[in-house]
């Protein structure tokens, strides 16, 4: 099995090939110049591993929350890939791929979402995956649901944008404030997805909106 996860959720433009569970993974700052990387960036990771891309099984992309623009061009290239390929589309929670990142079994996974507002969600992990135990969520710093018990793990930008939050959890014994999501979980929670029967046809891939609290695919969009 092979899938191919883009993640351009963020400033770094990173890709991952997962391949009967190996995972090959290329990262870049690309800034505002994911437009103009990521189909090059994808050709280059494709022919290091010598697969075709008539031999990815599914494209991975994050739904969000993240950059606005960012999540659109992710998505639109898998979409571009989806239907060219005749292949199926996995979307994922940029949160959950972030937890995924940490050596921890609870993790609170936080993006800095701008306007003085975090995207935040809890994580734990189980025997047969992660658990979504705070939904994904668009929250200002003071209102952000804290774990009540010790053995958490905190993660993402969001907490060195909001310093303060650190101090209001104390139970959080690591917080690594410099972590983005990347691609590589990306795929390695593709994978289970895919195995699980939750890929989609390329026409009903969308994106998750938590600041406007919309979720539309393309069906839906072109509805509207």
């Amino acid at each position: 099995m092979r899938i191919l996860a883009i993640d351009t959720s963020t400033e770094q433009l990173s890709l991952a090939l997962w391949q009967d569970g190996a995972t090959l993974d290329h990262a870049c700052p690309a800034g505002q110049q994911h437009s103009s990387l990521t189909v090059p960036l994808i050709q280059q990771l494709l022919a290091e591993a010598g697969c075709s891309p008539q031999q990815l099984d599914a494209i991975a992309y994050p739904v969000g929350p993240g950059s606005f623009t960012g999540l659109r061009i992710g998505c639109g290239v898998a979409q571009g890939l989806g239907y060219a390929l005749d292949k199926p589309l996995i979307g994922l929670s940029t949160l959950a791929a972030l937890a995924a990142s940490v050596d921890a079994n609870q993790v609170l996974a936080c993006l800095d979402a701008r306007m003085n507002q975090l995207y935040a969600g809890r994580y734990r992990r189980t025997a047969t995956g992660w658990e979504n135990v705070l939904p994904d969520g668009l929250y200002n710093p003071e209102q952000l649901p804290l774990p009540e018990e010790d053995g958490w793990h905190g993660v993402g930008n969001g907490f060195a944008a909001q310093p303060g939050l650190q101090a209001r959890a104390p139970q959080l014994q690591v917080v690594d404030t410099q972590r983005l999501p990347h691609a590589r979980e990306l795929a390695q929670l593709a994978a289970t997805a895919f195995q699980r029967g939750e890929a989609v046809p390329a026409s009903e891939a969308g994106l998750v909106y938590l600041r406007d609290k919309v979720a539309l695919t393309t069906r839906e969009r072109e509805k509207a």
